[in-house]
């Protein structure tokens, strides 16, 4: 059985259709996956699809494109952190790719959310595009590492993830990897301890080959776990138990 570690099932392409796509997950053998939060505001719909399938889990945060809605402070992501079903915080992060200009107010929310995640006892999920210099320095200087995390989505170079591993960290790949381009990202993932390793979706996004360019849905993170096995020389079965161990012991989860 794999587990999907990141997607959105509360965004419209996949909300509209949820009960076939989470029939699909069972038809792939995706025993459980993480929703995580993006906006404060989208919340509330997204944790009544969690409650609504046990193998659903949360983590509620702010990503750091979001400008103009409600600015998470520590105190409400300690209260919507206190759901049963929530296991983490996040995502949060840097992304300079997107936005430009004076982006301090994306370090103060990243800092406000590690500063919730150290309080409550639960890991950070870590979203960082064309700022992993930043990323891993506000990591260190808010002592993150007591909780870990992990890196989703993972793009940046062999130096970054080695660092996030050293700070207790783990590193999910999504169907990027999958990507004929991406020969660079598969020598990491072939190196990484695989005791620290996930895979995801990021449905609805980043569709893995062969469904790229298409919808993405957690029941194709099979093909991610595939490319990872490839890479790693593994069986498919070992990889799978070794993630859904990951996802589980980094969570805080019971065993499977």
């Amino acid at each position: 059985m794999l587990v999907d570690s990141h997607c959105h099932l509360d965004f419209p392409e996949l909300a509209d259709q949820l009960p076939a796509v989470m029939s699909r997950m069972s038809e792939h053998g995706i025993a459980a996956a993480l929703v995580a939060g993006v906006t404060l505001e989208r919340l509330p719909a997204m944790m009544d699809i969690v409650a609504r399938f046990d193998n659903l889990y949360a983590a509620v945060g702010v990503h750091p494109d979001g400008e103009g809605g409600d600015e998470p402070t520590a105190e409400r992501l300690l209260e919507l952190a206190l759901h049963p079903r929530v296991v983490a915080i996040g995502e949060t992060g840097l992304d300079y790719y997107r936005l430009q200009g004076d982006l301090e107010w994306q370090r103060r929310r990243f800092r406000v959310h590690i500063d919730a995640a150290r309080r409550c006892g639960k890991p950070l999920i870590i979203h960082t595009r064309a700022a992993r210099v930043d990323t891993l320095r506000i990591l260190e200087e808010e002592g993150a590492g007591e909780v870990g995390g992990v890196f989703h989505c993972f793009t940046e170079d062999r130096e970054t993830a080695w660092r996030a591993v050293d700070l207790g960290f783990y590193v999910s790949f999504s169907g990027i990897l999958t990507f004929k381009n991406a020969v660079d990202l598969r020598e990491i993932a072939a190196e990484l301890p695989l005791e620290r390793l996930l895979v995801e979706t990021d449905a609805p996004y980043l569709a893995p080959v062969p469904h790229r360019g298409k919808l993405n849905e957690p029941a194709y993170v099979h093909h991610v776990a595939e490319e990872l096995a490839r890479v790693r020389n593994l069986p498919l079965a070992a990889l799978a138990e070794a993630t859904t161990a990951n996802f589980r012991r980094l969570f805080r989860l019971p065993p499977s």
